[in-house]
């Protein structure tokens, strides 16, 4: 199912969406009782899609990012694939959701769309067997890991680069019908103004994603609603201000967000 978090009248819920956009009436959304993290009911108050404001679909502790596990990605950035993977943080502050604007920093000039893979974690986590990888997960979203490229470089390390405020979209809402199979093989796409960037599959990932999981987990504990990022096709490139980019992952949807000055 999928499942969204929303607002409606200054009220922030999760409901599970209904229906398809071709529908006469759009898709609705069935209000749960609780939250998805847990055994929930759904309500039987169902509102529709259009009248509501998507939310980023989880709230995580932390995003934990994978760099360089898209080979051609690696290559076109002119950085061999590495090793081990890749880990880094994008803060609980650089996430927004559907629709939300990106503000593009102050101290960069350079900044550049991500589209990926997100996963979901469904519970608390630490040294996850390899074969028990499809326990933790919820779901999957999209996953746009905004960054800004000449900081990366100049600065060494990722923190400002890939953490400001804004630099993570995720949404419109969690896919949970997906498996790790499944998940190993998804279209991703992204879309500049209507013009496409990026185009590939999650099978051409370096590691897939019960690697990823293990290796997180032996160093950390995940936590319900934490996201971990799996890498970039290649493609990527510069977004300025006023650009309306777009991530529309096979079988989950489409997150759009529009670049604005930074207030």
């Amino acid at each position: 199912m999928r499942i969204a978090r929303f607002s409606i009248d200054g009220n922030v819920a999760f409901g599970v969406v209904e229906g398809e956009p071709s529908d006469p009436d759009g898709p609705v959304l069935d209000i749960i009782k609780g939250h998805p993290f847990a055994e929930f009911e759904r309500s039987g108050q169902k509102v529709p899609l259009s009248k509501v404001r998507l939310l980023p679909p989880v709230l995580p502790n932390k995003v934990v990012g994978i760099g360089r596990n898209y080979a051609e990605h690696a290559a076109e950035l002119g950085n061999e694939v590495p090793d081990v993977p890749v880990v880094f943080f994008k803060p609980s502050t650089s996430v927004v959701g559907p629709g939300d604007p990106v503000a593009y920093p102050s101290f960069s000039s350079e900044v550049h769309y991500e589209a990926e893979l997100a996963v979901v974690i469904g519970r608390m986590c630490r040294e996850v067997p390899r074969d028990r990888v499809q326990d933790v997960i919820l779901g999957y979203t999209c996953g746009n890991d905004i960054t800004a490229r000449d900081a990366q470089r100049r600065e060494k390390q990722w923190a400002r680069a890939k953490g400001f405020d804004t630099s993570c979209p995720l949404g419109p809402w969690v896919e949970t019908d997906i498996d790790l199979t499944r998940a190993g093989d998804l279209g991703i796409m992204c879309t500049v103004n209507g013009e496409q960037r990026q185009l590939g599959r999650t099978s051409e990932m370096v590691r897939p994603i019960e690697d990823l999981i293990v290796h997180i987990t032996e160093a950390m504990t995940l936590l319900p609603g934490d996201v971990v990022l799996t890498g970039t096709p290649a493609g990527v490139g510069p977004l300025s201000v006023g650009d309306e980019v777009a991530v529309t992952i096979e079988g989950i949807g489409t997150l759009t967000n529009k670049v604005i000055k930074r207030g």
